[in-house]
């Protein structure tokens, strides 16, 4: 029965947290937004203190049960176990897994370079390690492009109906280095939990070290009853943490993710999960080992010291110009400052507190958002205006950033944000060949840019009021100039004028 609940909330927060990495419409997040700002890292970060406590306390109580119910990429990693022990079970092959001790070294040594990385500001390796931050790539990545082009499918069936019930979703590659990273996650966690279960969670994982720290003193947790047990190994064998080890029966708690099978697969009542505050070792010699759990403790001291998404490389078509010319695509201009979004207090601020998960560049419906290139930030996003610009009604990455990197503001709060600061470049302005434009002063809406004399010619060209600049990127967006605009935006360290 346990096994059966914990399933079934495991596939509700699976599904919850991943529809929301799919969703382009904003339109689950009011629902389900509170389960990205469950997860352990994006709640740290976000410095949400109820989140963290709960969480602690919910693994003081029951274990581990943040790693087999609300981690969603603890979640896939069952289900790619469950595939291949029944795989296996069909061969008649009934040893799945077997015991074997901690890898004290990789496990505490991956750890201790994810809280430096994480004190350091080293965040790209920070989102590399934290399980929710890869799993949110994953999807981004990988199966939203997927999701977007059954949508269009749709669209274009719902189009000839005459029906507007699905409208067409532009599906681009927004980062090489980050969409190869993601294949190379979800291969390399694909066959860690294919051949060995939740070997990822109990080496490599650093949310899953630090509950550890917790979990060995749970007051409830799977208890051998050393009366009834057969040595059978029926529990070990099925153990994907393979923290089981019958022949001396001990249990290693730091490692057990509360995951029941064990429980259920013993036919003999051998194994319970019960109270075990207080439990003398002579009524329960399976309580956790005591030389690993100093041994542990020790070591938190010491350490506190692919296929789905190849298609996406090219999926949009050529644009023209009145059926005749071929436009050029544009291109990203350097910027000395990168643009972060509104609602993040500063360029430092957001990159300090964001952790990749990438859930504001899939929910972004104007294509600014795009994970960067830039090793020092690698895989966190930055804003860019070749596919649109920052519409000033749109407040959508605010409302679903879990980790506080870009605050919740409002439509009216969003103008009082200057992200960036746009500058002419007259040598590419068509305005300087003698062509009357203006299309950046006419589409600017904080009415920043205007139109003035340029000498004795009657063209007039644009000039920049960087007091009102708010970094929106229309004008750079809708500059006719290719590949590179003759407007374009610069970012601003500080978002907020009074700071």
């Amino acid at each position: 029965m346990l096994k059966k609940i914990r399933v079934a909330l495991a596939i509700l927060f699976w599904l919850g947290i991943t529809l929301l990495f799919l969703d382009f419409t904003g339109a689950l997040h009011g629902w389900l937004g509170w389960m990205a700002k469950v997860q352990f890292l994006p709640a740290v970060l976000a410095l949400n203190v109820a989140v963290i406590v709960g969480l602690v306390l919910l693994t003081l109580v029951f274990g581990r049960v943040y790693c087999s119910v609300i981690c969603p990429l603890g979640v896939f990693q069952d289900g790619v176990a469950h595939l291949n022990v029944a795989r296996k079970r069909k061969k008649k092959n009934r040893k799945p897994y077997s015991y074997s001790p901690e890898k004290k070294w990789l496990r505490y040594g991956v750890w201790v370079v994810f809280v430096l990385a994480l004190v350091a500001g080293v965040q790209a390796l920070v989102a590399l390690l934290a399980p929710y931050s890869a799993w949110g790539r994953i999807v981004q990545n990988l199966f939203q492009p997927v999701y977007l082009w059954i949508n269009n499918l749709f669209a274009a069936l719902a189009e000839r109906a005459g029906s507007y019930a699905f409208y067409e979703k532009e599906v681009w590659l927004r980062s090489l280095p980050t969409f190869f990273v993601a294949v190379v996650t979800l291969v390399a966690v694909v066959i860690l939990a294919w051949k060995n279960g939740r070997t990822y969670c109990n080496t490599i994982c650093p949310v899953g070290t630090t509950l550890s720290f917790f979990s060995r003193f749970a007051m409830f947790r799977p208890m051998i009853d050393t009366e009834k047990c057969k040595k059978c190994k029926s529990c070990e064998y099925n153990c994907k943490a393979a923290c089981i080890d019958v022949e001396n029966q001990k249990i290693d708690y730091s490692r057990c993710v509360d995951c029941f099978n064990c429980i259920d697969s013993c036919k003999f009542g051998g194994l319970k999960y019960r109270f075990a505050w207080g439990r003398k070792k002579a009524a329960a010699p399976v309580a956790a080992d005591e030389g690993k759990g100093d041994a542990g403790r020790r070591a938190f001291i010491t350490g506190a010291a692919l296929a789905v998404g190849t298609a996406t490389l090219k999926a949009q078509e050529k644009k023209v110009d009145g059926g005749f010319a071929v436009l050029l695509d544009k291109e990203v201009p350097e910027r000395d400052i990168p643009l972060t979004p509104p609602g993040s207090k500063s360029v430092k601020d957001f990159y300090r507190r964001c952790t990749a998960c990438q859930l504001c560049v899939a929910e972004c419906p104007n294509n600014v958002l795009r994970p960067s290139t830039d090793l020092k930030h690698l895989m966190q996003p930055e804003m860019s205006y070749e596919k649109g610009y920052c519409r000033p009604e749109c407040t959508r990455c605010s409302e679903v950033c879990p980790a506080g990197a870009i605050r919740q503001i409002t439509k009216e709060e969003k103008t009082q944000y200057h992200v960036g600061t746009a500058r002419v470049n007259r040598d590419l302005c068509v305005a300087e060949k003698g062509v009357s434009c203006g299309n950046c002063a006419a589409h600017c809406p904080a009415g920043a840019i205007k139109m003035v004399k340029n000498g004795d010619s009657e063209i007039r060209i644009p000039t920049v009021d960087e007091a009102k600049c708010i970094g929106c990127g229309a004008c750079e967006n809708l500059c006719p100039a290719r590949p590179i605009s003759a407007i374009t935006v610069n970012g601003r360290h500080n978002h907020l004028n009074d700071e």
